[in-house]
């Protein structure tokens, strides 16, 4: 344990201005319900739930109205009681303004609750509790939104030397995590041990910036009093020490490689929030309906809030008293946060904040400028990449080049364009790269699905025709065995049908024309008969087939005497 007290250092990082007092001078607060509440099915970086319920339906809160639809996905529940009225999408809060599969609820105002099941967790097996914490919708509250129950598996050797509890929480002007482990710091320990035991952890460390004094005071209490061996560890304050890698980096010492998971090296890291979720979800049966959002900015009543997921976030900005010169809502914080198209989107469990601009709190950006190859956003980058490369390769659209100097080991923080002297959105310019990989990626893999499908049916099509000149050639077989002509045998399977059809055909054409009898041949003179037999020996002579069948029918020639005529009788 003394060796992880020794702290270690990344690349980059830059120290913007903090804001962060702002939000810590109260507690955390409750937000009334709304008038409706839309809960999106897609909350978490997977596949979107399947719709559990019908328009119409009375449902409890915490009752599953969407299940889990595969590995990656999670599921989610019913904010409060009230009746469905709409299953269909809706706007979410992202900037494109799309819609996406979502469900309406109109509460009833009596919040009442489903039945509860806290879980008994030394009966219960380990992937047994892994699926309750994908059935209880919990995701990783950090802003990843990652299903937990597939990070809860141990690593290569099958348990994790070092769990991480990230509490660091380094964006300017988000506290949601603080005012957590200041109110609530015996859950989150509660649910760190949890984790340990899932993960067979021999250590657990919990990192928090040392600019939130009064959180790792609180936490440093209530894991002494829990006596489970968790560790509070003070971080020096720099942006963005709470990215998962970075914070390995600074508390292990540990450098995650690019395209490789923490857990291939022992190491695990979950937020403070994902904690306190899964002790909810295991010690009180309560699965994921809300989360502390932090409302900061141009309002007048900055603070962190207790938000349902499924709420408007205009409903939530109201009990902040929004300054009327403000222009801008973002989801998220300065850095890495997200523009809102519209204000009444609903908080899911990515929003962390809601800040809100307006033009001196946040000034719009200056003009975009040319590069001027300074290095400035090369030092600045925690992930040792070189952006201003990224940034002419994006623009350029050579994507290929792009990937190749590690375009999606950038994990978009922002402290490059955060230096720029040129005030190039660079992040802008990555996120552009990454779409465009990914639509290209999914293009091609349509595009293969799509050429398998055709080489499968011709595969079939080929495959039938070989039956069919099997079954062909085989009734070929049978016709020659049935006529006993001696013919040379049918062809095989692998021939062509077609001369085997017309072999056959010629086989049936021959014994007919031998099996018929000429007809007027009786009583033939002398002279005439030996007519046909000169035509017979020339044709025979010629190579064609045999004597003609008056020729073959016609009798001897007595020796005594001609046969008598119509004109002598």
């Amino acid at each position: 344990m003394k060796a992880l007290r020794r702290l270690f250092d990344f690349h980059g990082g830059v120290k913007p201005e903090s804001g962060k007092s702002m939000s810590t001078t109260s507690p955390i607060r409750p937000v009334p319900l709304p008038a409706r509440l839309v809960v999106p099915l897609g909350q978490s970086a997977g596949d979107a739930a399947i719709p559990l319920v019908s328009v119409g339906q009375k449902v409890l809160k915490g009752e599953r109205i969407g299940g889990a639809n595969g590995k990656v996905s999670a599921a989610v529940h019913a904010p409060t009681s009230g009746t469905v009225v709409e299953i269909g999408t809706a706007t979410m809060p992202h900037p494109s303004g799309l819609a996406a599969p979502a469900i309406s609820i109109e509460p009833d105002g009596l919040d009442r609750w489903a039945d509860l099941e806290p879980v008994n967790l030394r009966a219960t097996p380990a992937d047994q509790l892994r699926d309750l914490a994908r059935d209880a919708g919990l995701v990783g509250l950090g802003g990843a939104v990652f299903p937990t129950h597939l990070k809860l598996h141990p690593g290569r050797e099958g348990h994790t030397h070092t769990l991480i509890i990230n509490g660091a929480e380094c964006e300017p002007y988000i506290t949601c995590d603080d005012l957590l482990m200041r109110e609530r710091a015996a859950g989150v320990v509660r649910g760190a041990a949890i984790m340990r035991e899932l993960l067979q952890a021999d250590h657990v460390v919990v990192g928090i910036e040392d600019n939130k004094p009064e959180a790792i005071a609180a936490m440093q209490a209530a894991a002494a009093q829990a006596g489970t061996g968790v560790e509070v560890v003070a971080i020096p304050t720099r942006y963005p020490a709470g990215g998962a890698k970075q914070l390995i980096r600074v508390l292990t010492g540990i450098e995650v490689p690019y395209g490789e998971r923490s857990t291939d090296y022992g190491v695990q890291c979950f937020n403070v929030g994902t904690a306190y979720a899964l002790h909810q979800a295991f010690d009180q049966g309560i699965p994921l309906l809300s989360r502390v959002v932090t409302v900061s900015g141009n309002v007048e009543r900055p603070g962190n809030y207790e938000v349902l997921i499924g709420t408007p976030m205009e409903h939530v900005v109201a009990l902040a008293g929004p300054r009327p010169d403000s222009n801008r809502y973002i989801m998220g914080g300065p850095m890495m946060g997200l523009a809102m198209p519209r204000l009444d989107v609903p908080v899911v469990k990515a929003t962390n904040a809601i800040l809100v601009g307006s033009p001196t709190l946040f000034a719009p950006p200056p003009p975009e400028q040319a590069c001027i190859r300074c290095g400035e956003c090369a030092r600045a980058c925690p992930a040792d990449l070189q952006p201003f490369e990224l940034y002419w390769f994006s623009r350029a659209r050579n994507f290929g080049k792009a990937q190749e100097y590690n375009l999606f080991d950038c994990i978009e923080c922002g402290c490059c364009a955060y230096v720029c002297p040129s005030h190039i959105p660079l992040v802008d310019y990555y996120r552009f790269a990454k779409s465009e990989i990914w639509a290209r990626e999914r293009e091609k893999a349509a595009a293969d699905q799509a050429r398998e499908r055709f080489e499968f049916r011709n595969f079939r099509q080929e495959r039938e025709k070989e039956e069919k000149a099997a079954k062909l050639a085989a009734k070929a077989a049978e016709t020659h065995a049935k006529l006993g002509e001696g013919a040379a045998p049918a062809p095989a399977a692998e021939d062509d049908p077609k001369k085997a059809l017309i072999a056959a055909a010629l086989a049936r054409a021959k014994a007919q024309k031998d099996a018929v009898t000429p007809k007027n041949t009786e009583g033939l003179s002398a002279e005439t008969r030996a007519e046909i037999a000169d035509i017979d020996k020339r044709r025979a002579e010629a190579g064609l087939t045999g004597a003609t069948a008056a020729g073959e029918a016609a009798p001897p020639a007595p020796d005594d005497k001609p046969a008598a005529t119509t004109r002598d009788a």
